[in-house]
């Protein structure tokens, strides 16, 4: 079934005022009225613009079929989408103009004086597309429950047929027990849909971002830990910052760098109960040492029986 570009048949612009269709009409129905016309192919010319006019006078059907045209385009195979049924209805009611003989296209949108309403196997959906967009969470959002602000772009179809974009803003409360990567689905905020259709769907990609000192291990946290030589080897209690604030933590004697310490609770909240942190202990030396300093380290490695590279002599 072919496309009918009806603008283009009376030969108006898209935004074109009820007065200019009319006098287009007017024009073209007298040149090829079949009893005054001598073309070869008035009758089929006459009925085409009789239809065009049928439709563009009618805002109602105008608005529908403004809102199909973004679907086809003159001389293209076209059916309208599944289940398609107009709000229209064809009106054979007799004004003085050919009542009969309307086209394919036309019945399948607006039905006709047997017929209202059309359903076929179109490949088309009639519900608005799916939206899917990220949406960046700081680690220390993932613990509150403000709402976050969203916005992003949607279509906007007018009357004459035109596709305009416009802003859409909203607040979103994530849901406790998101991870990176998870997709939250607010129904009903994408695409709008076709002729009274449901709008499709936005989801939301979450992304966590990166944190200066957190590292994401699935709901868990890790972080890393420098302490200083005298602190592994002779153990302490340092502070040690969590989303939440800062705890006392204790470090171990001989603790050895790499060594994880388990804080229960600390890490990002999950469906059910909240993750761990993970402090990663990293040896740090001193970056200057002066002459007594450096006097103590030799003391230490003098009476100190202690080969760190012992199980290379094993192999």
């Amino acid at each position: 079934m072919e496309f009918k570009d009806y603008y283009k048949i009376l030969g108006v612009k898209l935004d074109a005022d009820d007065k200019a269709i009319k006098t287009a009409y007017r024009k073209l129905a007298r040149k090829y009225h079949p009893d005054v016309s001598d073309h070869h192919e008035a009758e089929d010319k006459f009925k085409e613009v009789n239809e065009a006019f049928e439709v563009l006078k009618d805002r109602g059907k105008r608005d529908e079929y403004d809102q199909l045209r973004q679907y086809g385009s003159s001389g293209e195979q076209f059916q309208p989408p599944p289940g398609w049924t107009s709000s229209q209805p064809f009106d054979d009611q007799n004004d003085g103009r050919f009542q009969d003989g309307f086209s394919d296209f036309f019945s399948s949108i607006f039905g006709n004086a047997k017929q209202q309403g059309f359903t076929s196997n179109s490949p088309f959906d009639r519900k608005g597309q799916d939206i899917e967009t990220e949406l960046p969470i700081f680690l220390e959002d993932t613990l509150s429950d403000e709402s976050k602000t969203i916005s992003y772009h949607l279509p906007q179809y007018e009357t004459d047929g035109r596709v305009t974009e416009i802003n859409k803003t909203l607040n979103v409360k994530v849901p406790a027990g998101v991870s990176d990567g998870e997709r939250i689905r607010l129904q009903g905020q994408g695409h709008p849909g076709l002729g009274g259709a449901p709008s499709g769907d936005l989801y939301l990609r979450i992304r966590l971002v990166p944190h200066p000192l957190f590292d994401v291990e699935g709901h868990n946290l890790t972080i890393i830990v420098p302490i200083a030589p005298w602190e592994a080897a002779l153990g302490t209690k340092i502070q040690v910052p969590t989303l939440s604030g800062k705890i006392n933590l204790s470090i171990p004697a001989k603790s050895q760098t790499g060594q994880r310490l388990r804080i229960k609770g600390k890490g990002l909240i999950r469906k059910i109960g909240v993750g761990d942190l993970f402090a990663v202990l990293k040896v740090v030396m001193p970056s200057a040492a002066n002459d007594e300093i450096k006097a103590l380290w030799e003391q230490l490695a003098s009476k100190a029986s202690f080969d760190p590279r012992e199980e290379w002599s094993k192999r």
